[in-house]
C-alpha cells in the first residue's frame, strides 16, 4: 500500500444490504441519511435523520474533482477532506443514534460509495449496520410505484374509499382525526386546504409529500393484522396548497360515495374562529404578522369576491383586529362578523355549485356524532364479513340518503 493510498477505506466483503422497503415503511424503521444537507432538503423520508458523511461544500468540491479528474482522484480527495480528525465526530454521531435506535439502517443517494464508507467506518468501531440497497433513489422509486398501483390494489382488496364532504368550517378534519381508517391529506400537506389555509411554516416539497402519502397509505392498506375495508378522506381538491395528489390516486379516492357532515352555521363560525384565528395567530410571532398574511390571502380572492364585497369584508376584518387589540374579550364576536360574511356569501355558494356538479352519490348526511356512527357501522359490517356491495341499507341511521 502506497503512502497516497494509506488513508483510503478498505471494505469488508460482507457488508449487509436490504431492499425490503415495505418492512421499513410498516415498521417505521429509523434511518440515517448520510447524504449532504442540500440533498436531504430536496427530498427525504419521515423516519430519517440527516447525519451527513460530507458537508455541502465538501460534496461540491469532490463533485468538481470527479468531473475533472475521475473517480479515483475524487475518492482520494474525499478521504483528504474527511480525514480521521474530521470523521471522528461524524462517526460518533452515527454511533449515538444507533445506541438509541439499535434497528436503524443507513443510506446515501444510490446505496453506493458514501453509505458503504459510513458502514465500514461503523464496523471499524464495532458497530454493524445494514444499508439500503439502491439507497434513496431505490426507496423513492418503490414509494412512487406503490402510489401508481394503489388504486388497483385497493380494488383487489375490496377497500372502498369514502369522501367526507361538508361546508367550510363544518369540522371535517376533526372528524377525520377520530376515524381509524382515515387518511388526513391536509395534515400530510401541512395546509388547511383553503385560501387562508397556509401555516406559518413551509409546506413539504412535492417529493416529501409523495413520500409521506405513500407511507401513510401503505400502513393503512397493507395492515395484515387488522385489514381495512374502508378508507375515508376529506373532500379535497387535487392540489392542497403547493402540493398535488397524483392524479390516478386522486381520481380513485374521489370516485365513490360521499358522506356529508352537516354542521349548523353557529358551530361553523366557532370552528373557523378557533382554527383560522386563535390557532393561526399562535403560529406567528406577532399579531401584525398574522394580519399581513390574512390581508394578502384576502387580496388573492378579491376578484372572485367582487370589489364591494371585498371592501366590506376587509372593513369587518380591520374592525375585528382593532377590537382585539383594544378589548380582547370582545374579539370573538368581532371576528365572527367577517367569518360569517365569508362563509355565507363566498364559500357556501361555491360549495353548493361544486356539489351540484359532482356526479357521485351522497350516501349519508348528519352531524359529527351521526357521521362517526355511520363509519363505525361500516366497520362493524365489514368485520362481520359483508362486502362493500351489500352494506346498504343501513338500519336506524336517520341521515341515510335513499
Amino acid at each position: 500500500m502506497t503512502q497516497d493510498n494509506a488513508a483510503i477505506t478498505q471494505f469488508s466483503q460482507d457488508l449487509p444490504q436490504t431492499a425490503d422497503f415495505k418492512r421499513l415503511v410498516l415498521e417505521q424503521t429509523p434511518l440515517i441519511d448520510v447524504r449532504a444537507p442540500v440533498e436531504f432538503l430536496q427530498g427525504a423520508f419521515s423516519q430519517a435523520i440527516n447525519l451527513p458523511l460530507m458537508t455541502d461544500a465538501e460534496r461540491h468540491a469532490i463533485g468538481v474533482c470527479y468531473k475533472q479528474h475521475g473517480n479515483a482522484a475524487a475518492v482520494k480527495l474525499g478521504h483528504q477532506l474527511v480525514n480521521e480528525a474530521v470523521r471522528a465526530p461524524r462517526v460518533q454521531a452515527w454511533l449515538d443514534f444507533v445506541s438509541q435506535h439499535p434497528n436503524a439502517l443507513l443510506y446515501c443517494f444510490r446505496g453506493g460509495m458514501r453509505s458503504k464508507i459510513a458502514q465500514q467506518w461503523l464496523r471499524n468501531q464495532g458497530c454493524d449496520m445494514v444499508r439500503l440497497k439502491g439507497g434513496y433513489k431505490a426507496f423513492r422509486r418503490f414509494l412512487i410505484d406503490f402510489l401508481a398501483h394503489a388504486p388497483a390494489q385497493m380494488q383487489a382488496q375490496n377497500i372502498t374509499p369514502w369522501v367526507l364532504a361538508g361546508r367550510t368550517g363544518s369540522g371535517k378534519t376533526q372528524v377525520i382525526h377520530t376515524l381509524p381508517n382515515a387518511l388526513d391529506l391536509e395534515g400530510l400537506a401541512h395546509h388547511r386546504g383553503s385560501t387562508f389555509g397556509r401555516h406559518a411554516w413551509a409546506q413539504p416539497t412535492q417529493i416529501n409529500f409523495e413520500n409521506q402519502l405513500a407511507m401513510h397509505l401503505m400502513r393503512l392498506i397493507e395492515d395484515a393484522i387488522d385489514p381495512i375495508r374502508h378508507l375515508v378522506i376529506e373532500d379535497e381538491a387535487r392540489n392542497i396548497g403547493s402540493v398535488d395528489i397524483p392524479k390516478p390516486l386522486f381520481d380513485h379516492l374521489k370516485s365513490c360515495a360521499r358522506v356529508v357532515l352537516d354542521t349548523p352555521l353557529p358551530e361553523r363560525l366557532a370552528i373557523t374562529y378557533d382554527e383560522y384565528v386563535v390557532q393561526a395567530q399562535q403560529e406567528y410571532a406577532t399579531l401584525t404578522d398574522w394580519e399581513t398574511f390574512m390581508q394578502a390571502a384576502l387580496a388573492r380572492i378579491q376578484k372572485r369576491l367582487g370589489g364591494t364585497r371585498y371592501q366590506h369584508i376587509l372593513q369587518q376584518f380591520n374592525h375585528a383586529l382593532s377590537v382585539q387589540r383594544s378589548d380582547p374579550s370582545q374579539a370573538q364576536d368581532a371576528h365572527h362578523a367577517w367569518i360569517n360574511t365569508l362563509l355565507v356569501e363566498y364559500y357556501d355558494p361555491m360549495y353548493d355549485y361544486q356539489m351540484a356538479k359532482n356526479q357521485q352519490p351522497i350516501a349519508f348526511s348528519g352531524n359529527a356524532s351521526a357521521v362517526q356512527e355511520f363509519f363505525a357501522h361500516l366497520n362493524q359490517t365489514s368485520d362481520s364479513g359483508q362486502t362493500a356491495q351489500n352494506l346498504t341499507p343501513l338500519p336506524n341511521l336517520p341521515g341515510l340518503v335513499k
